[in-house]
């Protein structure tokens, strides 16, 4: 059997993107290719949430031994509920929803329930989940017809032994969302950079929520705006992992950028510390297996359980490929990573305030392909009252737009100069 020599050339003066991870790229096509993503055809129809049931008037509220939720529809439809556990929670499915109804009521509770939200699920599906700071079980779960054809829905749990919760619990299933990762990799003759913006959160996942406002739809106006800045120029092609107000498995964001043959991964996110509303500014983050320190742990930590608050395992997937490429290709990856990490520290530092600590890394999920150069971006704390209202003014959005962008033409520039550099060494 033949052998394969690989030689890698390093040059001080810059880098060559397709020095390791192009080689990866060939030689386990085969397994990208297999590697679990959504199929080109099977993105449901998205039908516009004014077409969706109203939902309203949220409560709940301890009666005697249950606790109860009750919800107001527009018109009944069909459910279901059960209850998981690790992390224990009650899990209430049920068609597409236009929830109308404020973010901070999901923050009360009731009884043995701490907290419940609700949001998009998939496409065609939205959940609610009660968490449960003991086991429960349902005791009921309808919706009722009332007068003049509106529904509501009637949610009943009940304290129960740790034996009863689990065997009446279920394992959440394996989300395969599908969405935006059906787009193709890089047409024939495309020579644009594709960037890949995730806009962290979503649908039932709300993120930090601070005075009614929800960082999931923070970050996705950002995105948006960078999204449309981006294309404006025509010089990159631009995908998001989420575009509305819908649910992304964590596994999926990073499948998405790696099916598509992503040149950079960008998530956005804005973070909450309830017991330091002085700390504020950006931050930006690379993936690292070790924490540069104890606050990038706890951010990880909470941002990597997004599975988990929308009731899915949140197990990591399990990559078994070849591991010599792979590691030499993360580590490529990794240096990409931070060249990128630092010209947004660099130009974001001259537009908008950094944390005092603004570049770190930590062991984020979504950072974790080994061949696209990835970052998470906090654009600062929802907990801090100017943080929050910079974060919603558009002026501000707009300058920290144009702050990333000039961070990506910097990053592509010198990346590609160096890559040239390079071939005229050879």
């Amino acid at each position: 059997m033949g052998s394969i020599r690989l030689t890698f050339h390093s040059h001080s003066a810059g880098l060559n993107r397709l020095t390791v991870s192009g080689v990866v790229r060939l030689m386990l096509g085969s397994w990208l290719v297999l590697a679990p993503c959504a199929p080109a055809n099977a993105n449901p129809v998205v039908r516009p949430a004014s077409e969706f049931p109203v939902a309203t008037d949220a409560r709940i509220e301890q009666v005697g031994e249950v606790v109860r939720l009750t919800m107001a529809l527009s018109r009944p439809v069909e459910i279901s509920a059960s209850v998981m556990a690790a992390p224990d929670r009650a899990v209430i499915d049920l068609p597409s929803v236009n929830f109308q109804v404020q973010p901070n009521t999901a923050r009360k509770s009731a009884g043995f329930v701490s907290a419940f939200r609700f949001g998009m699920f998939t496409a065609d599906r939205s959940r609610i989940i009660l968490d449960l700071a003991q086991p429960a079980v349902v005791a009921k779960a309808e919706v009722r017809k009332v007068r003049g054809g509106f529904g509501e829905l009637v949610v009943e749990l009940k304290r129960a032994s740790r034996a009863e919760f689990q065997a009446a619990s279920v394992r959440p299933a394996q989300q395969s969302q599908e969405g935006p990762a059906s787009q193709a990799p890089r047409p024939h003759g495309e020579t644009r950079q594709l960037v890949v913006i995730d806009p962290g959160h979503g649908g039932i996942d709300p993120g930090a929520v601070v005075a009614s406002i929800a960082e999931k739809s923070v970050v996705l106006a950002f995105g948006l705006a960078l999204k449309e800045q981006l294309e404006a120029g025509g010089r990159y092609r631009v995908m998001m992992t989420r575009d509305d107000d819908t649910f992304v498995p964590l596994g999926q964001r990073v499948k998405i950028a790696r099916a598509a043959g992503a040149d950079l991964f960008i998530s956005i996110h804005a973070d909450s510390l309830s017991q330091a509303q002085d700390v504020r500014g950006a931050t930006i983050y690379t993936g690292s297996e070790r924490a540069t320190d104890a606050e990038s742990a706890r951010l990880a930590a909470k941002e990597n359980q997004a599975d988990a608050v929308a009731g899915l395992d949140a197990a990591e997937d399990v990559q078994d490929v070849a591991g010599i490429l792979m590691d030499l290709a993360k580590r490529e990856t990794r240096t990409f990573s931070s060249v990128f990490a630092r010209n947004l520290v660099e130009k974001l530092g001259g537009s908008v305030k950094l944390h005092k600590v603004p570049l770190r890394s930590a062991g984020f999920r979504v950072l974790t392909a080994p061949d696209v150069p990835s970052v998470l971006i906090e654009l600062g704390y929802m907990s801090s009252p100017k943080d929050a209202e910079l974060l919603n003014s558009p002026s501000w959005r707009a300058q920290a737009v144009g702050a990333v962008h000039n961070a990506i033409d910097g990053y592509f520039t010198s990346t590609l100069s160096a890559g040239k550099a390079a071939a005229n060494q050879r």
